[in-house]
């Protein structure tokens, strides 16, 4: 993994754990009945997990050699 791949990586990760934390709180969940959007904690690492898996498919590929 090169440094640009971690860098893209992380950014992802940092932005989905904002949108997952802004989904949390003006969205939500009424009645806490919801396993991801019940909890700020939940929808952040979720929303965290989401960003880097995201940003990941944006990535350099190697270059393969014959």
């Amino acid at each position: 993994m090169n440094k640009k791949t971690l860098i893209i990586t992380i950014v992802g990760v940092i932005v989905g754990a904002i949108g997952g934390y802004a989904y949390y709180h003006f969205i939500g969940c009424a009645n806490g009945t919801c396993a991801i959007t019940s909890k700020p904690l939940n929808s952040t690492l979720y929303g965290s997990l989401m960003g880097g898996l995201l940003f990941n498919i944006f990535t350099p590929k190697p270059k393969q050699e014959n």
